[in-house]
């Protein structure tokens, strides 16, 4: 690899399966999950949207009240837990005893999208039937997507304590008030995830038989840890658990693919280069390496992958990405 420029290196041997522009993708996961939306939407893709902003609010509100970041409003999935209850509560299987969080201001807060809708909800009844819009939405795109794109981000987390039920944030954060007989924090472990991912993937298949899924890691260090150790070995113990776990997954069902989008950008070709100063947020060249090496492979509309990938992939080089600041981290406010 020594031999090869930094801008050059390609670690895809092969992909399983290929999408074209008529393909229905949708994406989920943690913060990263959300440049892949973008550059399916520049590359007018058909990124898959089931859950769009209503007529009253105005477009320049849209992103802050998350619609469109993912292809449901279920903002920041960080954890394979998060993404299999999700499944679980949309098809009624799985009916958390926790409902809701107050704000100090007196707003309710959704505890499995703490950070949704800003200002938060006037009433528990319009929480609920926000949920309701949302979980139906959720189950219209498990049910017509193509390909789903998950973004595996961490394995730390919290959970309510009485049915396990796991939260995006730390109760008291964005909402709630923390009680330690309440709330525990969770570290998973490799078989934790991989039971997880793979019950998913299973439970998708039971509505979806046709689906296939693509498998990342993100490449964003941890910007906190609730370890009693350093970040950076949290971050290292993070990343490796998730990414054995996707390999593993990739590996015992078909039509199942992880894209190395984390190798891409924390190997040793980048040189560093592949971050911002602050050697967490990442670099516009990092992303666009990413994804100009995931559309040489997946993207082929003549059914010749390679000669459109490598078409695209040069296109995508050249276009201008959006400022990486817009990308919403619901870890930055663990750190604030």
């Amino acid at each position: 690899m020594g031999s090869v420029p930094p801008f050059a290196v390609d670690p895809v041997v092969h992909v399983p399966f290929t999408i074209n522009r008529a393909t229905l993708v949708a994406t989920g996961g943690s913060c990263f999950a959300q440049h892949i939306g973008r550059a399916l939407r520049r590359n007018e893709c058909s990124y898959y949207v089931v859950e769009s902003a209503p007529d009253w609010l105005p477009a320049a509100k849209h992103r802050e009240w998350n619609y469109e970041i993912f292809s449901a409003r279920y903002g920041n999935l960080y954890s394979t837990r998060q993404l299999l209850q999700l499944f679980d509560r949309a098809y009624g299987a799985y009916n958390p005893e926790l409902t809701f969080w107050q704000t100090p201001a007196g707003a309710y807060v959704d505890p499995f999208r703490p950070r949704i809708q800003p200002p938060g909800y006037a009433s528990v009844e319009e929480l609920t039937e926000d949920r309701s819009r949302h979980l139906a939405a959720v189950r219209q795109m498990f049910e017509t997507l193509d390909v789903f794109v998950f973004t595996l981000g961490l394995t730390e987390s919290w959970e309510h304590v009485p049915d396990g039920a796991a939260l995006p944030l730390a109760p008291g954060v964005a909402g709630g008030v923390w009680q330690r007989d309440t709330y525990r924090f969770r570290n998973y472990s490799v078989q934790e995830v991989e039971q997880d991912l793979l019950a998913f993937i299973d439970r998708l298949r039971s509505v979806n038989p046709d689906s296939r899924i693509i498998l990342t890691v993100s490449p964003v260090p941890l910007a906190a840890t609730y370890m009693d150790q350093h970040v950076l070995v949290s971050t290292c113990f993070s990343k490796s658990v998730l990414r054995v776990a996707a390999n593993t997954c990739a590996m015992t069902r078909d039509n199942v693919v992880y894209f190395p989008a984390y190798e891409i950008v924390t190997g040793p070709h980048g040189g560093g280069a592949y971050y911002e100063d602050d050697l967490r947020s990442i670099s516009e060249k990092g992303v666009n390496h990413v994804m100009r090496t995931f559309f040489r492979h997946f993207l082929s509309d003549d059914g010749d992958a390679s000669r459109r990938g490598e078409y695209e992939a040069v296109r995508y080089v050249a276009a201008e990405l959006e400022s990486l600041e817009d990308v919403i981290c619901d870890e930055d406010f663990l750190v604030r």
